[in-house]
């Protein structure tokens, strides 16, 4: 019997590994579950989907040039077509923010007294907060280990 790719067959498993389970096909050839092909989930332990002996449908999902055979359980479940995806209903249009820069070292209260994290700032403000605030703290971490190690700044006597 010849086994070709995406065909479907019954097959025994004659042994289980930490990676896989080897499965007898129809004409006695041999091929490998691997485990991440024997369920949708997460598989930790293949022993508690499958035991040697089950009689287990797989589908061929590659056939090497020296013989070995790849098969999948989980493929081989038919399932009902995944339908597209719905389209994502637009987003109603934002008013203009304002070009005034915020205040980068206070939030802005919302409307509930709560903070709401500078999420109106464009990106380019972000960004630019976010240089000026690595270059503070760069310039500290800089006189900080100079004042420790006698660099430039450090007092010698």
């Amino acid at each position: 019997m010849s086994i070709e790719v995406g065909s479907k067959l019954q097959g025994k498993v004659t042994g289980i590994t930490n990676f896989g389970a080897f499965v007898e096909l129809p004409g006695g050839t041999t091929g490998l579950v691997h485990i991440s092909e024997v369920a949708d989930n997460y598989v930790k332990d293949i022993n508690d989907h499958l035991k040697v002996g089950d009689e287990v449908e797989v589908k061929v999902i590659n056939v090497e040039k020296d013989g070995k055979i790849g098969l999948s359980i989980k493929k081989a479940v038919d399932r009902p077509e995944r339908s597209e995806r719905p389209e994502r209903p637009e987003r109603p249009a934002r008013a203009p923010r304002s070009d005034r820069p915020r205040d980068s070292h206070r939030p802005q209260r919302n409307s509930r007294g709560g903070n709401d994290f500078r999420s109106k700032e464009t990106f380019e403000q972000k960004m630019n907060r976010f240089l000026k605030d690595s270059e503070e703290r760069l310039s500290s971490l800089k006189r900080h280990t100079e004042s420790k190690r006698g660099g430039r700044g450090a007092k010698r006597g």
